[in-house]
């Protein structure tokens, strides 16, 4: 059965999801998008294109409290179901719980493991080695739902950055395992199956601090660290009270003896044009990385001396 769907997403996720749930049939009657900050959002462009009632606000709740005048103006679409593939926002349960369906909720993790809003960064930070995409239906608690659709045997590999995470290996099983779900909910065989408590961990966001790196971490830590916050928000250091973010991390055991002598966080060398830096118990080789507000530049053309040392 076709369903009217309002959904409440952004950029190219949100988009690909939108696109593929009015190719099934489906009833896009309302989309939220966040304001216009520069550049036009996917899934605005997308709903402009298509003349889908189009909404962008900041917020949905104002001192705790749903806002009054967004909830009426959600109630007007007559929305069977809440789609969020990709959202920022918090949204009131009036919103939530207000259509017949309730609200399917896309995470890029094998909840209950790893609920929270950067969950694609914990998993690597955290030494985690499989992944996978789960569609839950949204509750009261942070990604705490019902599963309805859940896909997993994806392998974090000892090179993936949340990048290649995301975009080469949970980005299209993400729409798929979006849009199957929403199938199962047209077609009334949808099966909500509660998230257990073996496993069940919850992680905030990535911020500044979190992204800071702290050279008495063991080596591992380091890296892993450096390739969760790659792209952003970049995992960084200080060297003579300039801000350094680091991409393109990976083990160099050709430096780890070396390393065992040296001060945390010096620069060791150079290998094919990447800084080795000396980390606890190893080296960690940065292919680049951006000076303060400078662009992204290849290490070893950084200008930064062998021998420096990172704060």
């Amino acid at each position: 059965m076709a369903l009217r769907i309002a959904i409440f997403g952004q950029a190219p996720f949100g988009r690909d999801v939108a696109e593929r749930l009015a190719e099934a049939g489906h009833e896009i009657v309302g989309v939220y998008v966040p304001p216009d900050e520069g550049r036009p959002d996917p899934l605005g462009a997308l709903a402009e294109e298509r003349r889908w009632p189009l909404f962008r606000h900041k917020r949905f709740r104002r001192k705790a409290k749903a806002i009054p005048e967004l909830v009426e103006e959600y109630r007007g679409l007559g929305a069977d179901l809440n789609v969020l593939p990709f959202t920022t926002v918090i949204l009131p349960p009036e919103i939530v719980d207000g259509p017949q369906h309730g609200s399917l909720v896309f995470h890029p993790s094998l909840l209950p493991a790893f609920r929270g809003g950067a969950a694609l960064s914990w998993q690597i930070i955290m030494g985690a080695t499989e992944s996978g995409v789960t569609v839950f239906r949204a509750d009261a608690g942070v990604d705490t739902g019902p599963i309805v659709v859940q896909r997993g045997g994806v392998t974090i590999e000892p090179t993936d950055t949340m990048g290649s995470l995301y975009f080469d290996k949970l980005y299209a099983m993400g729409v798929e395992a979006t849009v199957e779900a929403v199938a199962t909910v047209g077609e009334g065989r949808a099966k909500y199956r509660p998230q257990g408590k073996v496993g069940a961990s919850e992680q905030g966001l990535v911020t500044n601090e979190v992204a800071r790196i702290d050279w008495a971490r063991s080596a591992g830590d380091v890296e892993r660290l450096i390739r969760a916050c790659d792209p952003s928000p970049g995992a960084w250091a200080e060297i003579d009270g300039e801000q350094v973010r680091f991409f393109g991390a990976s083990m160099c055991p050709k430096y780890r003896d070396r390393a065992a002598g040296a001060l945390l966080g010096s620069v060791l060398g150079v290998q094919k044009g990447a800084l080795v830096l000396a980390a606890n118990g190893g080296a960690v080789s940065v292919a680049k990385l951006r000076r303060g507000t400078g662009k992204k530049v290849p290490s070893g053309e950084s200008g930064i001396a062998p021998e420096a040392c990172f704060d």
